[in-house]
């Protein structure tokens, strides 16, 4: 290491004193900018990393494309008094970076249950399906012989190590549920969802693969002994409860908060299999959780999805924070001297996008990037790979011409000016739009973005003179009228620090993830 900071350095110093005869670089290093980039070199130039990793951690930022993460670094940086886009959030430091190709094999745009396949198992499979291969056909279980994928948790469990799921949707969604179910159809994710057929051939609903998941992968494999995920915090209770008011919790926010129809209380079934675990559903049992005794924590926060990080202080029973989960979930996995994988999903990037609302977002961005910075002061970096990405983008779009440091949340201000800009017709405009989606709205500090699927799509220009777009209650506007905004096809970002972290470069396919992941923990037993 001496040798190569001793290499660096000389390198630095003759690159400058070229420079210098050449009467260049004394005034570019003036400048900050030219100072601020040639520190960030040199401290790149003299990282190193293992080949091997003790500890994964992977986040994922369900819909979290590029152009949002460029208008989530200028929101933080704007909420900090800066102009914003000079701000970096916490893993656009990270050294190694790469673009990530998105697709379903069926599918040019993709859905979350195809591309967490993909990074789970290696293998790109088609929209809609989850833990298994190109050959089935959606939601007819008689295809799912030999098309069940090994993931990377199936793996880990097998070498030994810790695991643990967290996200803010429910724990049964498509994204979270790729890390350990089998399924030919995303939505089977209780009993109720399923058909008849299914049931009689013998397929089985995400949340029962969750509570079994031990059993099941020791079946799969006869011989293996496995201790099951450590760790699960998430959302969707109601696929664990019967549908009768008896099981409801204080949490509840429905008459029958359960939908199981098969008479089942799966959270129960979960606390027979690990009598030593502990179930949680609020905030105070959250808190109350023993990190260093704890063998195995299951949390259901919600109902439904975990509130918008905007709307958390209006859950019921209250929940915890996303980057609260990571760091109680690593302080868990640590305990196991192998070492553990983890996934941590901010599922309602993609929900707030979906409902056309910019800000819900963008917060959820910035609490994903809190969570990773929770993960980096928790971890070592000379052990543990984290890697940040996402399944998928959305039509979001950052346009017009305004000025450095206008809000991002606002109207238009073109250069040497202090009022917002017009179009052809007239009216201002917003730096961030959709292509497409429910499209304006204008519901003032409402923090909830799934209040527009109450009204009908408003499609096109609307005047917003009078209208405060940088309110969390506004709805940017869109251009085509749906039900709600869609998912987009471009490639998204991957960044990655630690060992093994050096495999995250140039433009690849999202499957190659799976491959850089089981490199790093050589799960399969290259050496």
């Amino acid at each position: 290491m001496d040798v190569r900071k001793s290499l660096v350095s000389t390198l630095v110093t003759l690159a400058i004193s070229s420079s210098v005869s050449a009467g260049v670089v004394p005034e570019n290093q003036k400048n900050t900018w030219f100072q601020s980039a040639n520190s960030e070199m040199t401290e790149k130039l003299q990282q190193t990393y293992q080949k091997r990793a003790k500890n994964v951690i992977l986040f994922v930022g369900d819909g979290m494309g590029i152009s949002t993460l460029t208008a989530a670094r200028i929101l933080e940086g704007q909420l900090s008094g800066n102009p914003g886009e000079e701000h970096q959030l916490s893993f656009e430091t990270f050294p190694y970076s790469a673009l990530v190709k998105t697709y379903n094999v069926d599918a040019q745009t993709p859905d979350s249950a195809g591309t967490m396949t993909a990074m789970m198992s290696g293998v790109k499979s088609d929209a809609g399906v989850i833990g298994v291969g190109e050959n089935v056909q959606r939601g007819d279980c008689s295809t799912m012989a030999n098309n069940k994928l090994v993931s990377i948790v199936d793996l880990a469990e097998i070498k030994g190590l810790a695991t643990g799921v967290v996200t803010t949707a429910r724990i049964t969604h498509a994204t979270p549920a790729a890390t350990y179910a089998k399924s030919v159809e995303r939505n089977w994710e209780d009993i109720s969802d399923m058909p008849d057929d299914a049931i009689k051939a013998g397929c089985k609903d995400i949340a029962d693969q969750l509570v079994n998941y031990e059993s099941n992968l020791e079946t799969r494999f006869p011989g293996l002994d496995v201790d099951g995920i450590e760790v699960l915090f998430g959302g969707g209770r109601r696929h664990f409860l019967p549908k009768d008011a008896a099981f409801n919790s204080t949490d509840a926010s429905s008459e029958k908060e359960g939908d199981r129809t098969d008479g089942r209380d799966l959270t129960s079934e979960w606390q027979g299999i690990y009598k030593d675990g502990t179930y949680v559903y609020e905030q105070s049992g959250f808190d109350a959780i023993d990190t260093e005794s704890s063998s195995h924590v299951l949390g259901l926060f919600n109902e439904s999805h975990m509130q918008y990080a905007a709307d958390r202080t209006n859950d019921i029973a209250g929940e915890p924070s996303l980057s609260q989960m990571t760091g109680k979930a690593i302080n868990i996995l640590d305990n196991n001297d192998q070492g553990y994988f983890l996934m941590v999903e901010a599922g309602r990037i993609d929900h707030a996008h979906h409902a056309g609302n910019a800000a819900g977002a963008l917060t959820d961005t910035i609490e994903l990037s809190e969570a990773v910075q929770q993960a980096i002061k928790q971890t070592n970096p000379a052990e543990t790979l984290i890697m940040v990405t996402a399944d998928h983008s959305h039509v979001f779009t950052i346009a017009g011409y305004p000025k450095r440091g206008n809000p991002i949340l606002g109207k238009v201000v073109s250069i040497g000016s202090d009022s917002p800009a017009l179009a052809n017709d007239d009216l201002p405009y917003t730096t961030l739009g959709y292509s497409n989606g429910k499209g304006f709205r204008d519901l003032g500090a409402e923090t909830n973005a799934d209040v527009t699927y109450d009204s009908d799509a408003v499609a096109g220009r609307v005047n917003l003179n009078a209208v405060n777009t940088e309110s969390s209650g506004f709805h940017q506007e869109a251009t085509v009228p749906l039900g709600s905004e869609t998912h987009s096809g471009e490639d998204v970002a991957l960044y990655a620090k630690g060992p093994g972290a050096q495999l995250t470069q140039g433009n690849i396919e999202q499957n190659v993830i799976y491959h850089i992941i089981e490199n790093a923990l050589d799960l399969v037993g290259k050496e």
